[in-house]
């Protein structure tokens, strides 16, 4: 009779406990939806007005009233690719640096001083990047990648420090914490004896990381979407070092805008009710990319699965 006690309360208690995440799921999706139709409603006037040209046009005037996202979404995209061709190798080698190569002491030591790094807030990284970085790349970076080069288009132009080289090498240092510590976590639940088996049929270091990278993929992946997640979404780091610039270059040292620096810059004086619907047009912009990168992400992820053949 007890044990039909128990089994019948333990029977309860799974019930609740799966209906209270089955809400918890649906309410993440009541609250994605109802923030689509919230930006949907606020910016109809601008997607009335300018319909798809809203999105491969670049002018952005508000005295005449004429806006285009096409400035904002490339300074968006080619910053946080920027930020994430450095912070993800950086990462990887930091990660495998301190699980496989530094000592435990030193690992510990410098593991907490890269978590520490996460909690500086973005305003900070903006002010650095203006007051003390930018004045370097103005000082020696860009004028050394001109020599260099032989003035190659992507390095064009007069050194100003600020751009959207700038503002994606300010993005990397800002989102290698969050990467670095999650591959770090990932490499150390690797096995014990998935590397001593590497190393005992005669494998090298490199041969034993490409094991445990092979082992760890889908926490990798996952590691590199929170970076970028956290890239494509940041406001006043960018805000601060970008140039503020509704112009599209292909230099990177020149002047450029992003989708969040603009929303930050121009909320507060829109004034005029097709100014502020564009402006919210633009969220619905990155809220639709973020999306977008979100799917890709999964379908590349299960590629990637079925290639390797990861479960």
């Amino acid at each position: 009779m007890k044990l039909l006690l128990e089994r019948s309360t333990q029977s309860r208690s799974d019930g609740v406990f799966r209906l209270l995440t089955i809400l918890g799921g649906a309410l993440i999706l009541l609250i994605m939806a109802l923030l689509f139709i919230e930006l949907v409603s606020n910016s109809w006037l601008s997607i009335e007005k300018f319909g798809l040209r809203f999105f491969y046009t670049n002018i952005w005037d508000p005295v005449q009233q004429e806006f285009g996202a096409l400035s904002s979404l490339y300074g968006t995209l080619v910053s946080t690719l920027i930020a994430m061709i450095i912070a993800v190798p950086l990462s990887l080698v930091i990660a495998l640096f301190l699980v496989e190569m530094a000592p435990p002491p030193i690992s510990k030591i410098f593991g907490m001083a890269i978590e520490l790094l996460a909690a500086i807030p973005s305003i900070i990284y903006g002010m650095w990047g203006l007051f003390v970085f930018a004045p370097l790349m103005a000082r020696y970076i860009q004028p050394f990648l001109q020599k260099v080069s032989g003035n190659f288009f992507l390095f064009e132009g007069p050194p100003m420090g600020i751009g959207m080289l700038t503002a994606g090498i300010i993005l990397a240092i800002m989102i290698l914490p969050f990467i670095s510590s999650v591959m770090r976590e990932v490499f150390l639940m690797v096995p014990s004896v998935v590397k001593e088996s590497a190393v005992g049929m005669g494998a090298t270091t490199w041969e034993m990381v490409k094991v445990m990278i092979r082992y760890g993929v889908q926490g990798m992946i996952g590691a590199t979407f929170i970076g970028l997640g956290r890239a494509i979404g940041e406001t006043m780091a960018v805000t601060f070092v970008i140039g503020n610039s509704h112009v599209i270059s292909t230099s990177l040292f020149a002047p450029s805008n992003s989708i969040t620096a603009t929303l930050a810059n121009e909320f507060a004086e829109a004034s005029e009710p097709l100014y502020l619907s564009a402006l919210i047009e633009l969220g619905l912009l990155l809220f639709l990319v973020t999306f977008l990168i979100q799917m890709i992400s999964q379908l590349w992820l299960k590629r990637i699965q079925k290639t390797m053949g990861v479960q």
